[in-house]
């Protein structure tokens, strides 16, 4: 079938004086078409506009009568043709039916192009090498992995560069300020380079609400990092993703290829945190390698970056409760008794926390994730617990007492057949734990579960106790002649 193109080219041809067949072979037709065409309308001007319909109209004395002033009303767009068809069904009963709904599409979309409100228009963009670099946090749920087939919550910080796509992505665990400046500041130290402007949404890390409440603005501590790295900063208006869309869209491909990366692998499950991240670096390192040419480009248009990054900590100072606790941005932490009643130093990093006294380093755990309220080591307290045994039947974090599934399991066990005594022999048998070896305490508490037998504390110490090493009796016949050691160290012993 001919085309406009075609035709208009044979046209232009002939009117430069070329033959029909010069004419022809330029515009792929044949001479015979030539002569069809050489004036005339257009192929798409012959066109019939539309096929007379071969069936009655459904919506006949329903469509300009009802539905047209439901769709004059509805300026937001909202009505979808289901709803509408479900409410002319309850008007007219037995008349509509689910094979007039794709009918019923097409008229609503043809009304609203001729009839309809104006549409958001949205702008294309422009995005000069240097300049811009977008970033979010997304989550992750949807890949559906699992660290020793238990369900990972996480969520991955991106960083992307608008001019040439070259991406950074860190797995966190939550919108955090310290996620977020890690996140950051590892991404320009990869990149090597800083660029103009770094874009994000109304990120509640990096922002706060304005007191007169008309919107939000970035926050000191943002600030800080800002001035630090001579970054300038904007954000999207609220609710308007799109505004940020490349980030937006660099969400969407990424876990698109995690999780076909994840089918190709076979399983969602990952030994630990750490070899999921290196699986999420090489998926990263992969889309970073179709960039190579025009991040080389855009190179030269970056800035070079400061002697040194900002910590990648949050620093607060807290004093240890009589609990032998402390409170560290609305969570509560336990540290070794010794400490109660002195003033420490806190520094709060992205997965872990770190306890200082006088400069020393006292302890490191893992930070708290999500809606936690509390990490209590039960080997920070078990000293006293064990001397107050009473304590634990209503100790207000009595539930982080169990260091795994097994000890509960154990505990419950012993409240069956002991009652309130079963708290006595489970906080025994928490201090053995805690001055042996745990996972032997552990293993010794499967072994009496599995057996379904009666046990308390000593039963349990019985069995995970360390055996005693025999020390053999070393016996001396004479004295000892220290010369041999003169003589070797006279001769340079080797």
């Amino acid at each position: 079938m001919l085309t406009d193109r075609q035709v208009v080219l044979m046209r232009q041809k002939l009117m430069k004086g070329k033959t029909q067949q010069a004419a022809a072979a330029a515009s792929d037709m044949s001479e015979r078409s030539v002569r069809n065409w050489n004036k005339g309308p257009l192929p798409s001007e012959k066109k019939d506009s539309r096929r007379k319909s071969t069936r009655p109209d459904p919506f006949a004395g329903v469509w300009v009568e009802e539905v047209e002033s439901l769709l004059e009303a509805d300026v937001d767009r909202i009505l979808a043709a289901p709803t509408v068809l479900e409410w002319l069904d309850e008007r007219h009963p037995g008349r509509f039916n689910a094979t007039h709904l794709r009918t019923l599409q097409r008229r609503i979309r043809d009304w609203r192009a001729l009839h309809g409100p104006d549409r958001e228009v949205y702008f294309e963009q422009k995005h000069p090498p240097g300049r811009e670099a977008q970033m979010d946090f997304t989550h992750c749920d949807s890949l559906k992995v699992t660290i020793g087939g238990e369900q990972f919550d996480h969520m991955v910080f991106e960083f992307i560069l608008s001019h040439s796509g070259w991406r950074y992505a860190r797995i966190c665990y939550s919108e955090t300020f310290v996620a977020l400046r890690s996140g950051l500041q590892g991404a320009l130290w990869e990149l090597g380079a800083v660029p103009e402007v770094v874009r994000s949404d109304n990120l509640g890390a990096a922002t706060h609400k304005l007191k007169d409440g008309k919107g939000r603005d970035f926050n000191e501590r943002y600030k800080e990092i800002l001035d630090h790295y001579g970054l300038k900063a904007t954000k999207t208006n609220s609710y308007s993703a799109h505004e940020n869309g490349v980030a937006e869209q660099g969400h969407r491909r990424l876990k698109d290829s995690l999780a076909q990366a994840l089918v190709l692998r076979g399983s969602s499950d990952f030994e630990s945190v750490e070899q999921y991240a290196k699986f999420v670096r090489s998926i990263v390192d992969k889309r970073n390698r179709l960039v190579r040419e025009k991040l080389a480009g855009e190179y030269p248009h970056l800035r070079a970056l400061p002697p040194a990054p900002v910590p990648e900590y949050a620093s607060y100072t807290a004093r240890v409760l009589k609990w032998s606790t402390i409170r560290v941005d609305s969570r509560t932490y336990s540290v070794p008794s010794r400490l109660i009643g002195v003033m420490v130093d806190v520094r709060l990093y992205a997965d872990h926390v770190e306890v200082y006294y006088k400069g020393h380093l006292v302890e490191s755990m893992e930070r708290i994730r999500g809606k936690g309220e509390a990490r209590i080591d039960y080997r920070h307290i078990i000293g006293s617990l064990v001397r107050k045994p009473g304590a634990f039947a209503r100790y207000h974090f009595r539930e982080q007492l169990y260091p795994t599934h097994t000890f509960r399991l154990a505990y419950d066990a012993m409240w069956g057949w002991k009652g309130e005594r079963a708290n006595v022999d489970y906080v025994r048998i928490l201090h053995l734990a805690a001055t042996t070896m745990e996972c032997e305490v552990e293993r010794a508490l499967k072994r009496l579960l599995q057996s379904q037998v009666r046990f308390d504390y000593a039963v349990v110490r019985e069995l995970a106790a360390p055996v005693s090493p025999e020390i053999p009796a070393l016996e001396l016949s004479g004295e000892v002649d220290l010369g041999v050691y003169d003589g070797l160290l006279a001769g340079g012993a080797r």
